[in-house]
């Protein structure tokens, strides 16, 4: 039986909770450096962060399963949102009206968070696998930051004109690109700092790597010949 993966188990759980949580709180507005934005952005860097540590060092079609996992628990989580805010409430509960309120973003919305999060993430993965290629499996820091700043980017862009276009007089597409700007260049801030967390997370689940792809008796009778890489090693020179 093969073992459990507790690494990429608590990944996974730190990114839908992530998303999860970037969707559910996302309707308080706030002033970041003089931008106005919702504290939903908080919780999209974090799934960008890791699926480029598990494409690292894991590998796209796994990086996949992440993408799969959490468009899914959107959709478990849109289901479970429309059947409690519309189920009549018990004479017990004066809170309703708030309920429903916090709880029940328009279906436009919701589903433009949804199909920006496909494009954005499948886009991030592709992008960071070619630029891989590009480099020869060097500069982590270069293929993290091109892209999730372009994923980033779409992200915006997707969600802006499928959640707002048109959706009053004023809202053409001069107003939603004067809105998406600096939206995104905040992004691109929170893309820069996190680039130390990439290291730190590639080594943190990569390490062991080597030891499972030994024969467990040369593993404890020999050990890792320093400077030899294994079959699933990561190529730390290209850090």
């Amino acid at each position: 039986m093969k073992p459990i993966d507790y690494k990429i188990q608590i990944l996974l759980t730190i990114f839908i909770s992530s998303l999860l949580l970037g969707n559910l709180l996302g309707g308080k507005l706030v002033e970041i450096f003089g931008i106005v934005t919702s504290v939903g952005l908080f919780g999209y860097p974090p799934t960008f962060l890791i699926t480029d540590i598990v494409e690292e060092v894991k590998g796209r079609e796994v990086t996949k399963i992440f993408v799969h996992a959490g468009f899914l628990s959107l959709c478990i989580a849109l289901f479970f949102i429309f059947v409690s805010t519309g189920l009549p409430p018990s004479p017990l509960y004066p809170h309703n009206e708030a309920y429903n309120h916090v709880f029940s973003g328009s279906l436009r919305i919701i589903l433009a968070s949804m199909i920006a999060f496909l494009i954005s993430q499948y886009h991030d993965i592709w992008a960071f696998n070619f630029w891989k290629k590009k480099t020869n499996g060097r500069c982590l820091w270069l293929r993290n930051n091109l892209s999730t700043i372009v994923s980033q980017l779409l992200d915006s862009t997707v969600f802006m004109f499928i959640a707002f276009y048109h959706a009053g007089p004023e809202m053409g597409a001069a107003a939603i690109f004067s809105m998406i700007l600096p939206l995104w260049i905040l992004k691109v801030i929170f893309a820069l700092l996190d680039t130390p967390f990439v290291y730190l997370g590639v080594k943190w689940l990569a390490s062991g790597e080597e030891k499972e792809n030994l024969h467990p008796d040369e593993g404890r009778e020999t050990g890792i010949v320093k400077g030899q890489e294994t079959p699933g090693s990561l190529n730390r020179s290209g850090l």
